[in-house]
C-alpha cells in the first residue's frame, strides 16, 4: 500500500522516528493507521481490558486517567491536538505496566495505529521503541507530578496550580469549565472546588459566571501556587 501522504506529514512532524524507517516500515505504519471519531463523553479505552494503539490528537481532548477499586477518579493529565497518546498502546511495551482509562472530553478526531503494528515495529526498529519509551517516561513523569499534588499539596495550592495552568492552555484570562469539571481534573470533590472558587472569589483573585471564571489578580494566584 502506499503511504498516505496526509498521514506521512503528520508521521515526519509527530513521530521522530520516521527518517529512521525502511520503505517496508512506512508501509506498515500508513497501512495501519486510521482516522477514528470520538463522541464526548465516550470511554476511548478501557482500562486493562484495552490496549487499542497509538493515537496523534487531530482535533478535541482526551483526558487520562486512573480509577480506585471505589470507583474514586483521578484525572493524570489531558491530551490536546497535536498531542500523542502511547498508554493506549502499553502492551506494545514491555516495561510499561501501568493501565490507564480514556475519556473523550469533547467530540474528538484522532489517527490510530493499532497496536499490533507498533509492537512489530517496536520489536524491529530500535529508533521506535525508543521513541516509544521515551513518550511513555514522559506520560508517567506527567502521572507522578499530578499524584504528587493530590498527596502534598493543600487544595487551595492544586485550585490556584490548576487554574494558572489551563489559563496558559487556553491562551488568556478566561477558563470555561464548571466547578465539576474542574474538580474532576484535580481529583477532589466539587463540594471543594466550589468552596474555594468562592473563596478566590471573595478575595478579589478571580471573578466567576456560569461556566467560565476569570482571573483577575495572576500574581495572588501565584504566590498561593508557590
Amino acid at each position: 500500500m502506499k503511504e498516505n501522504p496526509v498521514y506521512t506529514d503528520l508521521f515526519i512532524r509527530h513521530f521522530n522516528f520516521w527518517p529512521h524507517l525502511s520503505g517496508k516500515e512506512r508501509n506498515l505504519i500508513s497501512t495501519h493507521t486510521n482516522p477514528v471519531h470520538y463522541d464526548r463523553g465516550v470511554q476511548v479505552h478501557q482500562g486493562p481490558l484495552d490496549c487499542i494503539g497509538v493515537m496523534l490528537i487531530k482535533k478535541g481532548q482526551l483526558r487520562v486517567y486512573t480509577m480506585s477499586e471505589d470507583g474514586r477518579e483521578v484525572t493524570l493529565y489531558r491530551l490536546f491536538p497535536d498531542d500523542v497518546g502511547i498508554l493506549s498502546a502499553s502492551c506494545a511495551l514491555d516495561a510499561v505496566t501501568f493501565d490507564v482509562y480514556i475519556d473523550a472530553e469533547e467530540d474528538t478526531d484522532v489517527l490510530l495505529t493499532d497496536a499490533t503494528a507498533f509492537r512489530q515495529l517496536a520489536d524491529a526498529n530500535i529508533y521506535v521503541r525508543c521513541y516509544g519509551y521515551e513518550l511513555a517516561a514522559q506520560r508517567l513523569s506527567d502521572m507522578l507530578w499530578k499524584m504528587q499534588q493530590v498527596l502534598f499539596l493543600s487544595a487551595d495550592r492544586r485550585l490556584a496550580i490548576f487554574l494558572l495552568e489551563e489559563s496558559e492552555k487556553e491562551g488568556g484570562d478566561e477558563i470555561h469549565l464548571t466547578h465539576e469539571q474542574i474538580a474532576r481534573f484535580m481529583g477532589t470533590a466539587r463540594e471543594v472546588v466550589s468552596r474555594l472558587v468562592k473563596y478566590f472569589s471573595q478575595e478579589g483573585w478571580i471573578k466567576t459566571s456560569r461556566g467560565c471564571i476569570r482571573l483577575v489578580d495572576r500574581q495572588a494566584l501565584v504566590r498561593r501556587a508557590g
